[in-house]
């Protein structure tokens, strides 16, 4: 068994630090103690969880290619869930390796916003030699509202050239699965004559999918809590980057649906971004909805995922809980237990730093991914 030793120890669950702590570990945590038992002391320094990247496009659009080979939308149908990012991630993205080196070790790849439903997301480890080593599991179906589905008129497939346009299709679809649902039950349809897409539209509607939305300004997430009441759907709101009212925030938090919030240092290159600023963390501060955040890699860079912590604790936030925004927060939100905080039973994956993570000078002198060592600083 290994152990590092956390002069202070974040461990993710937003709660006050220890300090002097050993962390004892195989491929996962075993135990916190105050003593290093038989276990060898492999670092020692500040402890934090890996780093948790809830929404990205690592692997789809890859570093140091055209963007005209970016995977990340497809352009055949406006709707079309069967798409999976997983099967348009290339592993040998250079970006992966800077990632791992500034500790990010998990990420939720989705596709673009290009489409009203573009596809399934999946969360991977950042260290999978291939897709297949790297893949966790699914996490939702990647939705859009707002300006985007409706700015790709020139794509195949029926597309919308309004907001309202956007909406109506994507209701199209959960009300024919309502129906279908309703067929099924009064024995007038069997499960194999229903068509993929619309089953997989009443997998939404009975809960066992879940919806990733795209969605940037207040008025369109009013209209996703709407669609949300109608179906009893589940969803996350990915972005809110426009909202910038603590009514705003206060109406998602009613609504009970959880964020995954920016990215924060993005520029805002469009309309219905006018509102977007750094300024706006403090009202989604002093609300608290469930949240954590993004780095929507390559809109930021996903190495500098944690860099956007330092809005957070300028605008009150502790800094144990503005660590877990990344770690244990992103793996509530997007239902990954095994993983976020450092605690019994969970995956060894760890950053040691040299220093306080929210110093300018600190940087990861080791990075730990389910118990082996990824990246040392020599």
């Amino acid at each position: 068994m290994y152990a590092v030793r956390a002069s202070i120890l974040y461990d993710g669950s937003g709660k006050a630090p220890k300090k002097n702590v050993y962390v004892h570990f195989d491929s996962k945590i075993r135990g916190i103690a105050r003593e290093k038992k038989r276990s060898e002391v492999i670092a020692e320094g500040v402890v934090t969880p890996a780093f948790i990247d809830a929404h990205c496009h690592i692997g789809m659009y890859r570093s140091g290619e055209p963007d005209y080979e970016g995977e990340g939308n497809d352009k055949m149908e406006s709707v079309y869930q069967l798409a999976d990012a997983l099967e348009s991630v290339y592993m040998d993205d250079r970006a992966f390796k800077e990632s791992i080196e500034h500790g990010v070790l998990y990420s939720v790849v989705l596709p673009g916003s290009g489409n009203i439903v573009g596809g399934r997301g999946a969360l991977i480890r950042n260290f999978g030699r291939n897709v297949k080593e790297a893949y966790i599991k699914h996490i939702g179906i990647k939705t859009a509202l707002g300006y985007n589905p409706r700015s790709t008129t020139e794509w195949k497939g029926r597309r919308p050239t309004t907001r309202m346009g956007a909406v109506a299709i994507l209701k199209e679809n959960l009300i024919r699965a309502k129906k279908a649902r309703v067929l099924l039950r009064r024995r007038k349809k069997v499960r194999e004559e229903i068509d993929p897409i619309t089953e997989i539209f009443m997998d939404v509607i009975e809960g066992k999918e879940r919806l990733m939305v795209h969605v940037h300004k207040e008025d369109d997430i009013a209209v996703l809590i709407k669609i949300v009441e109608e179906f009893g759907i589940n969803a996350i709101v990915n972005h809110a980057c426009d909202v910038h009212t603590r009514e705003g925030f206060e109406m998602i938090k009613s609504a009970g649906l959880p964020i995954i919030y920016g990215p924060v240092d993005a520029f805002a290159y469009k309309v219905e971004l006018k509102h977007e600023s750094w300024r706006n963390i403090k009202h989604i501060i002093d609300v608290r909805p469930d949240f954590c955040l993004m780095s929507d890699h390559p809109v930021v860079l996903q190495r500098n995922l944690y860099l956007q912590l330092r809005f957070f604790v300028r605008l009150g936030m502790k800094k144990e809980e503005a660590i877990s925004l990344i770690t244990g927060k992103s793996a509530n939100i997007i239902g990954a237990d095994n993983m976020g905080t450092i605690a019994r039973g969970k995956a060894a994956s760890l950053i040691v730093w040299s220093g306080d993570p929210f110093s300018f000078d600190s940087y990861p002198i080791m990075v730990i991914g389910e118990g082996k060592i990824l990246h040392e600083e020599s």
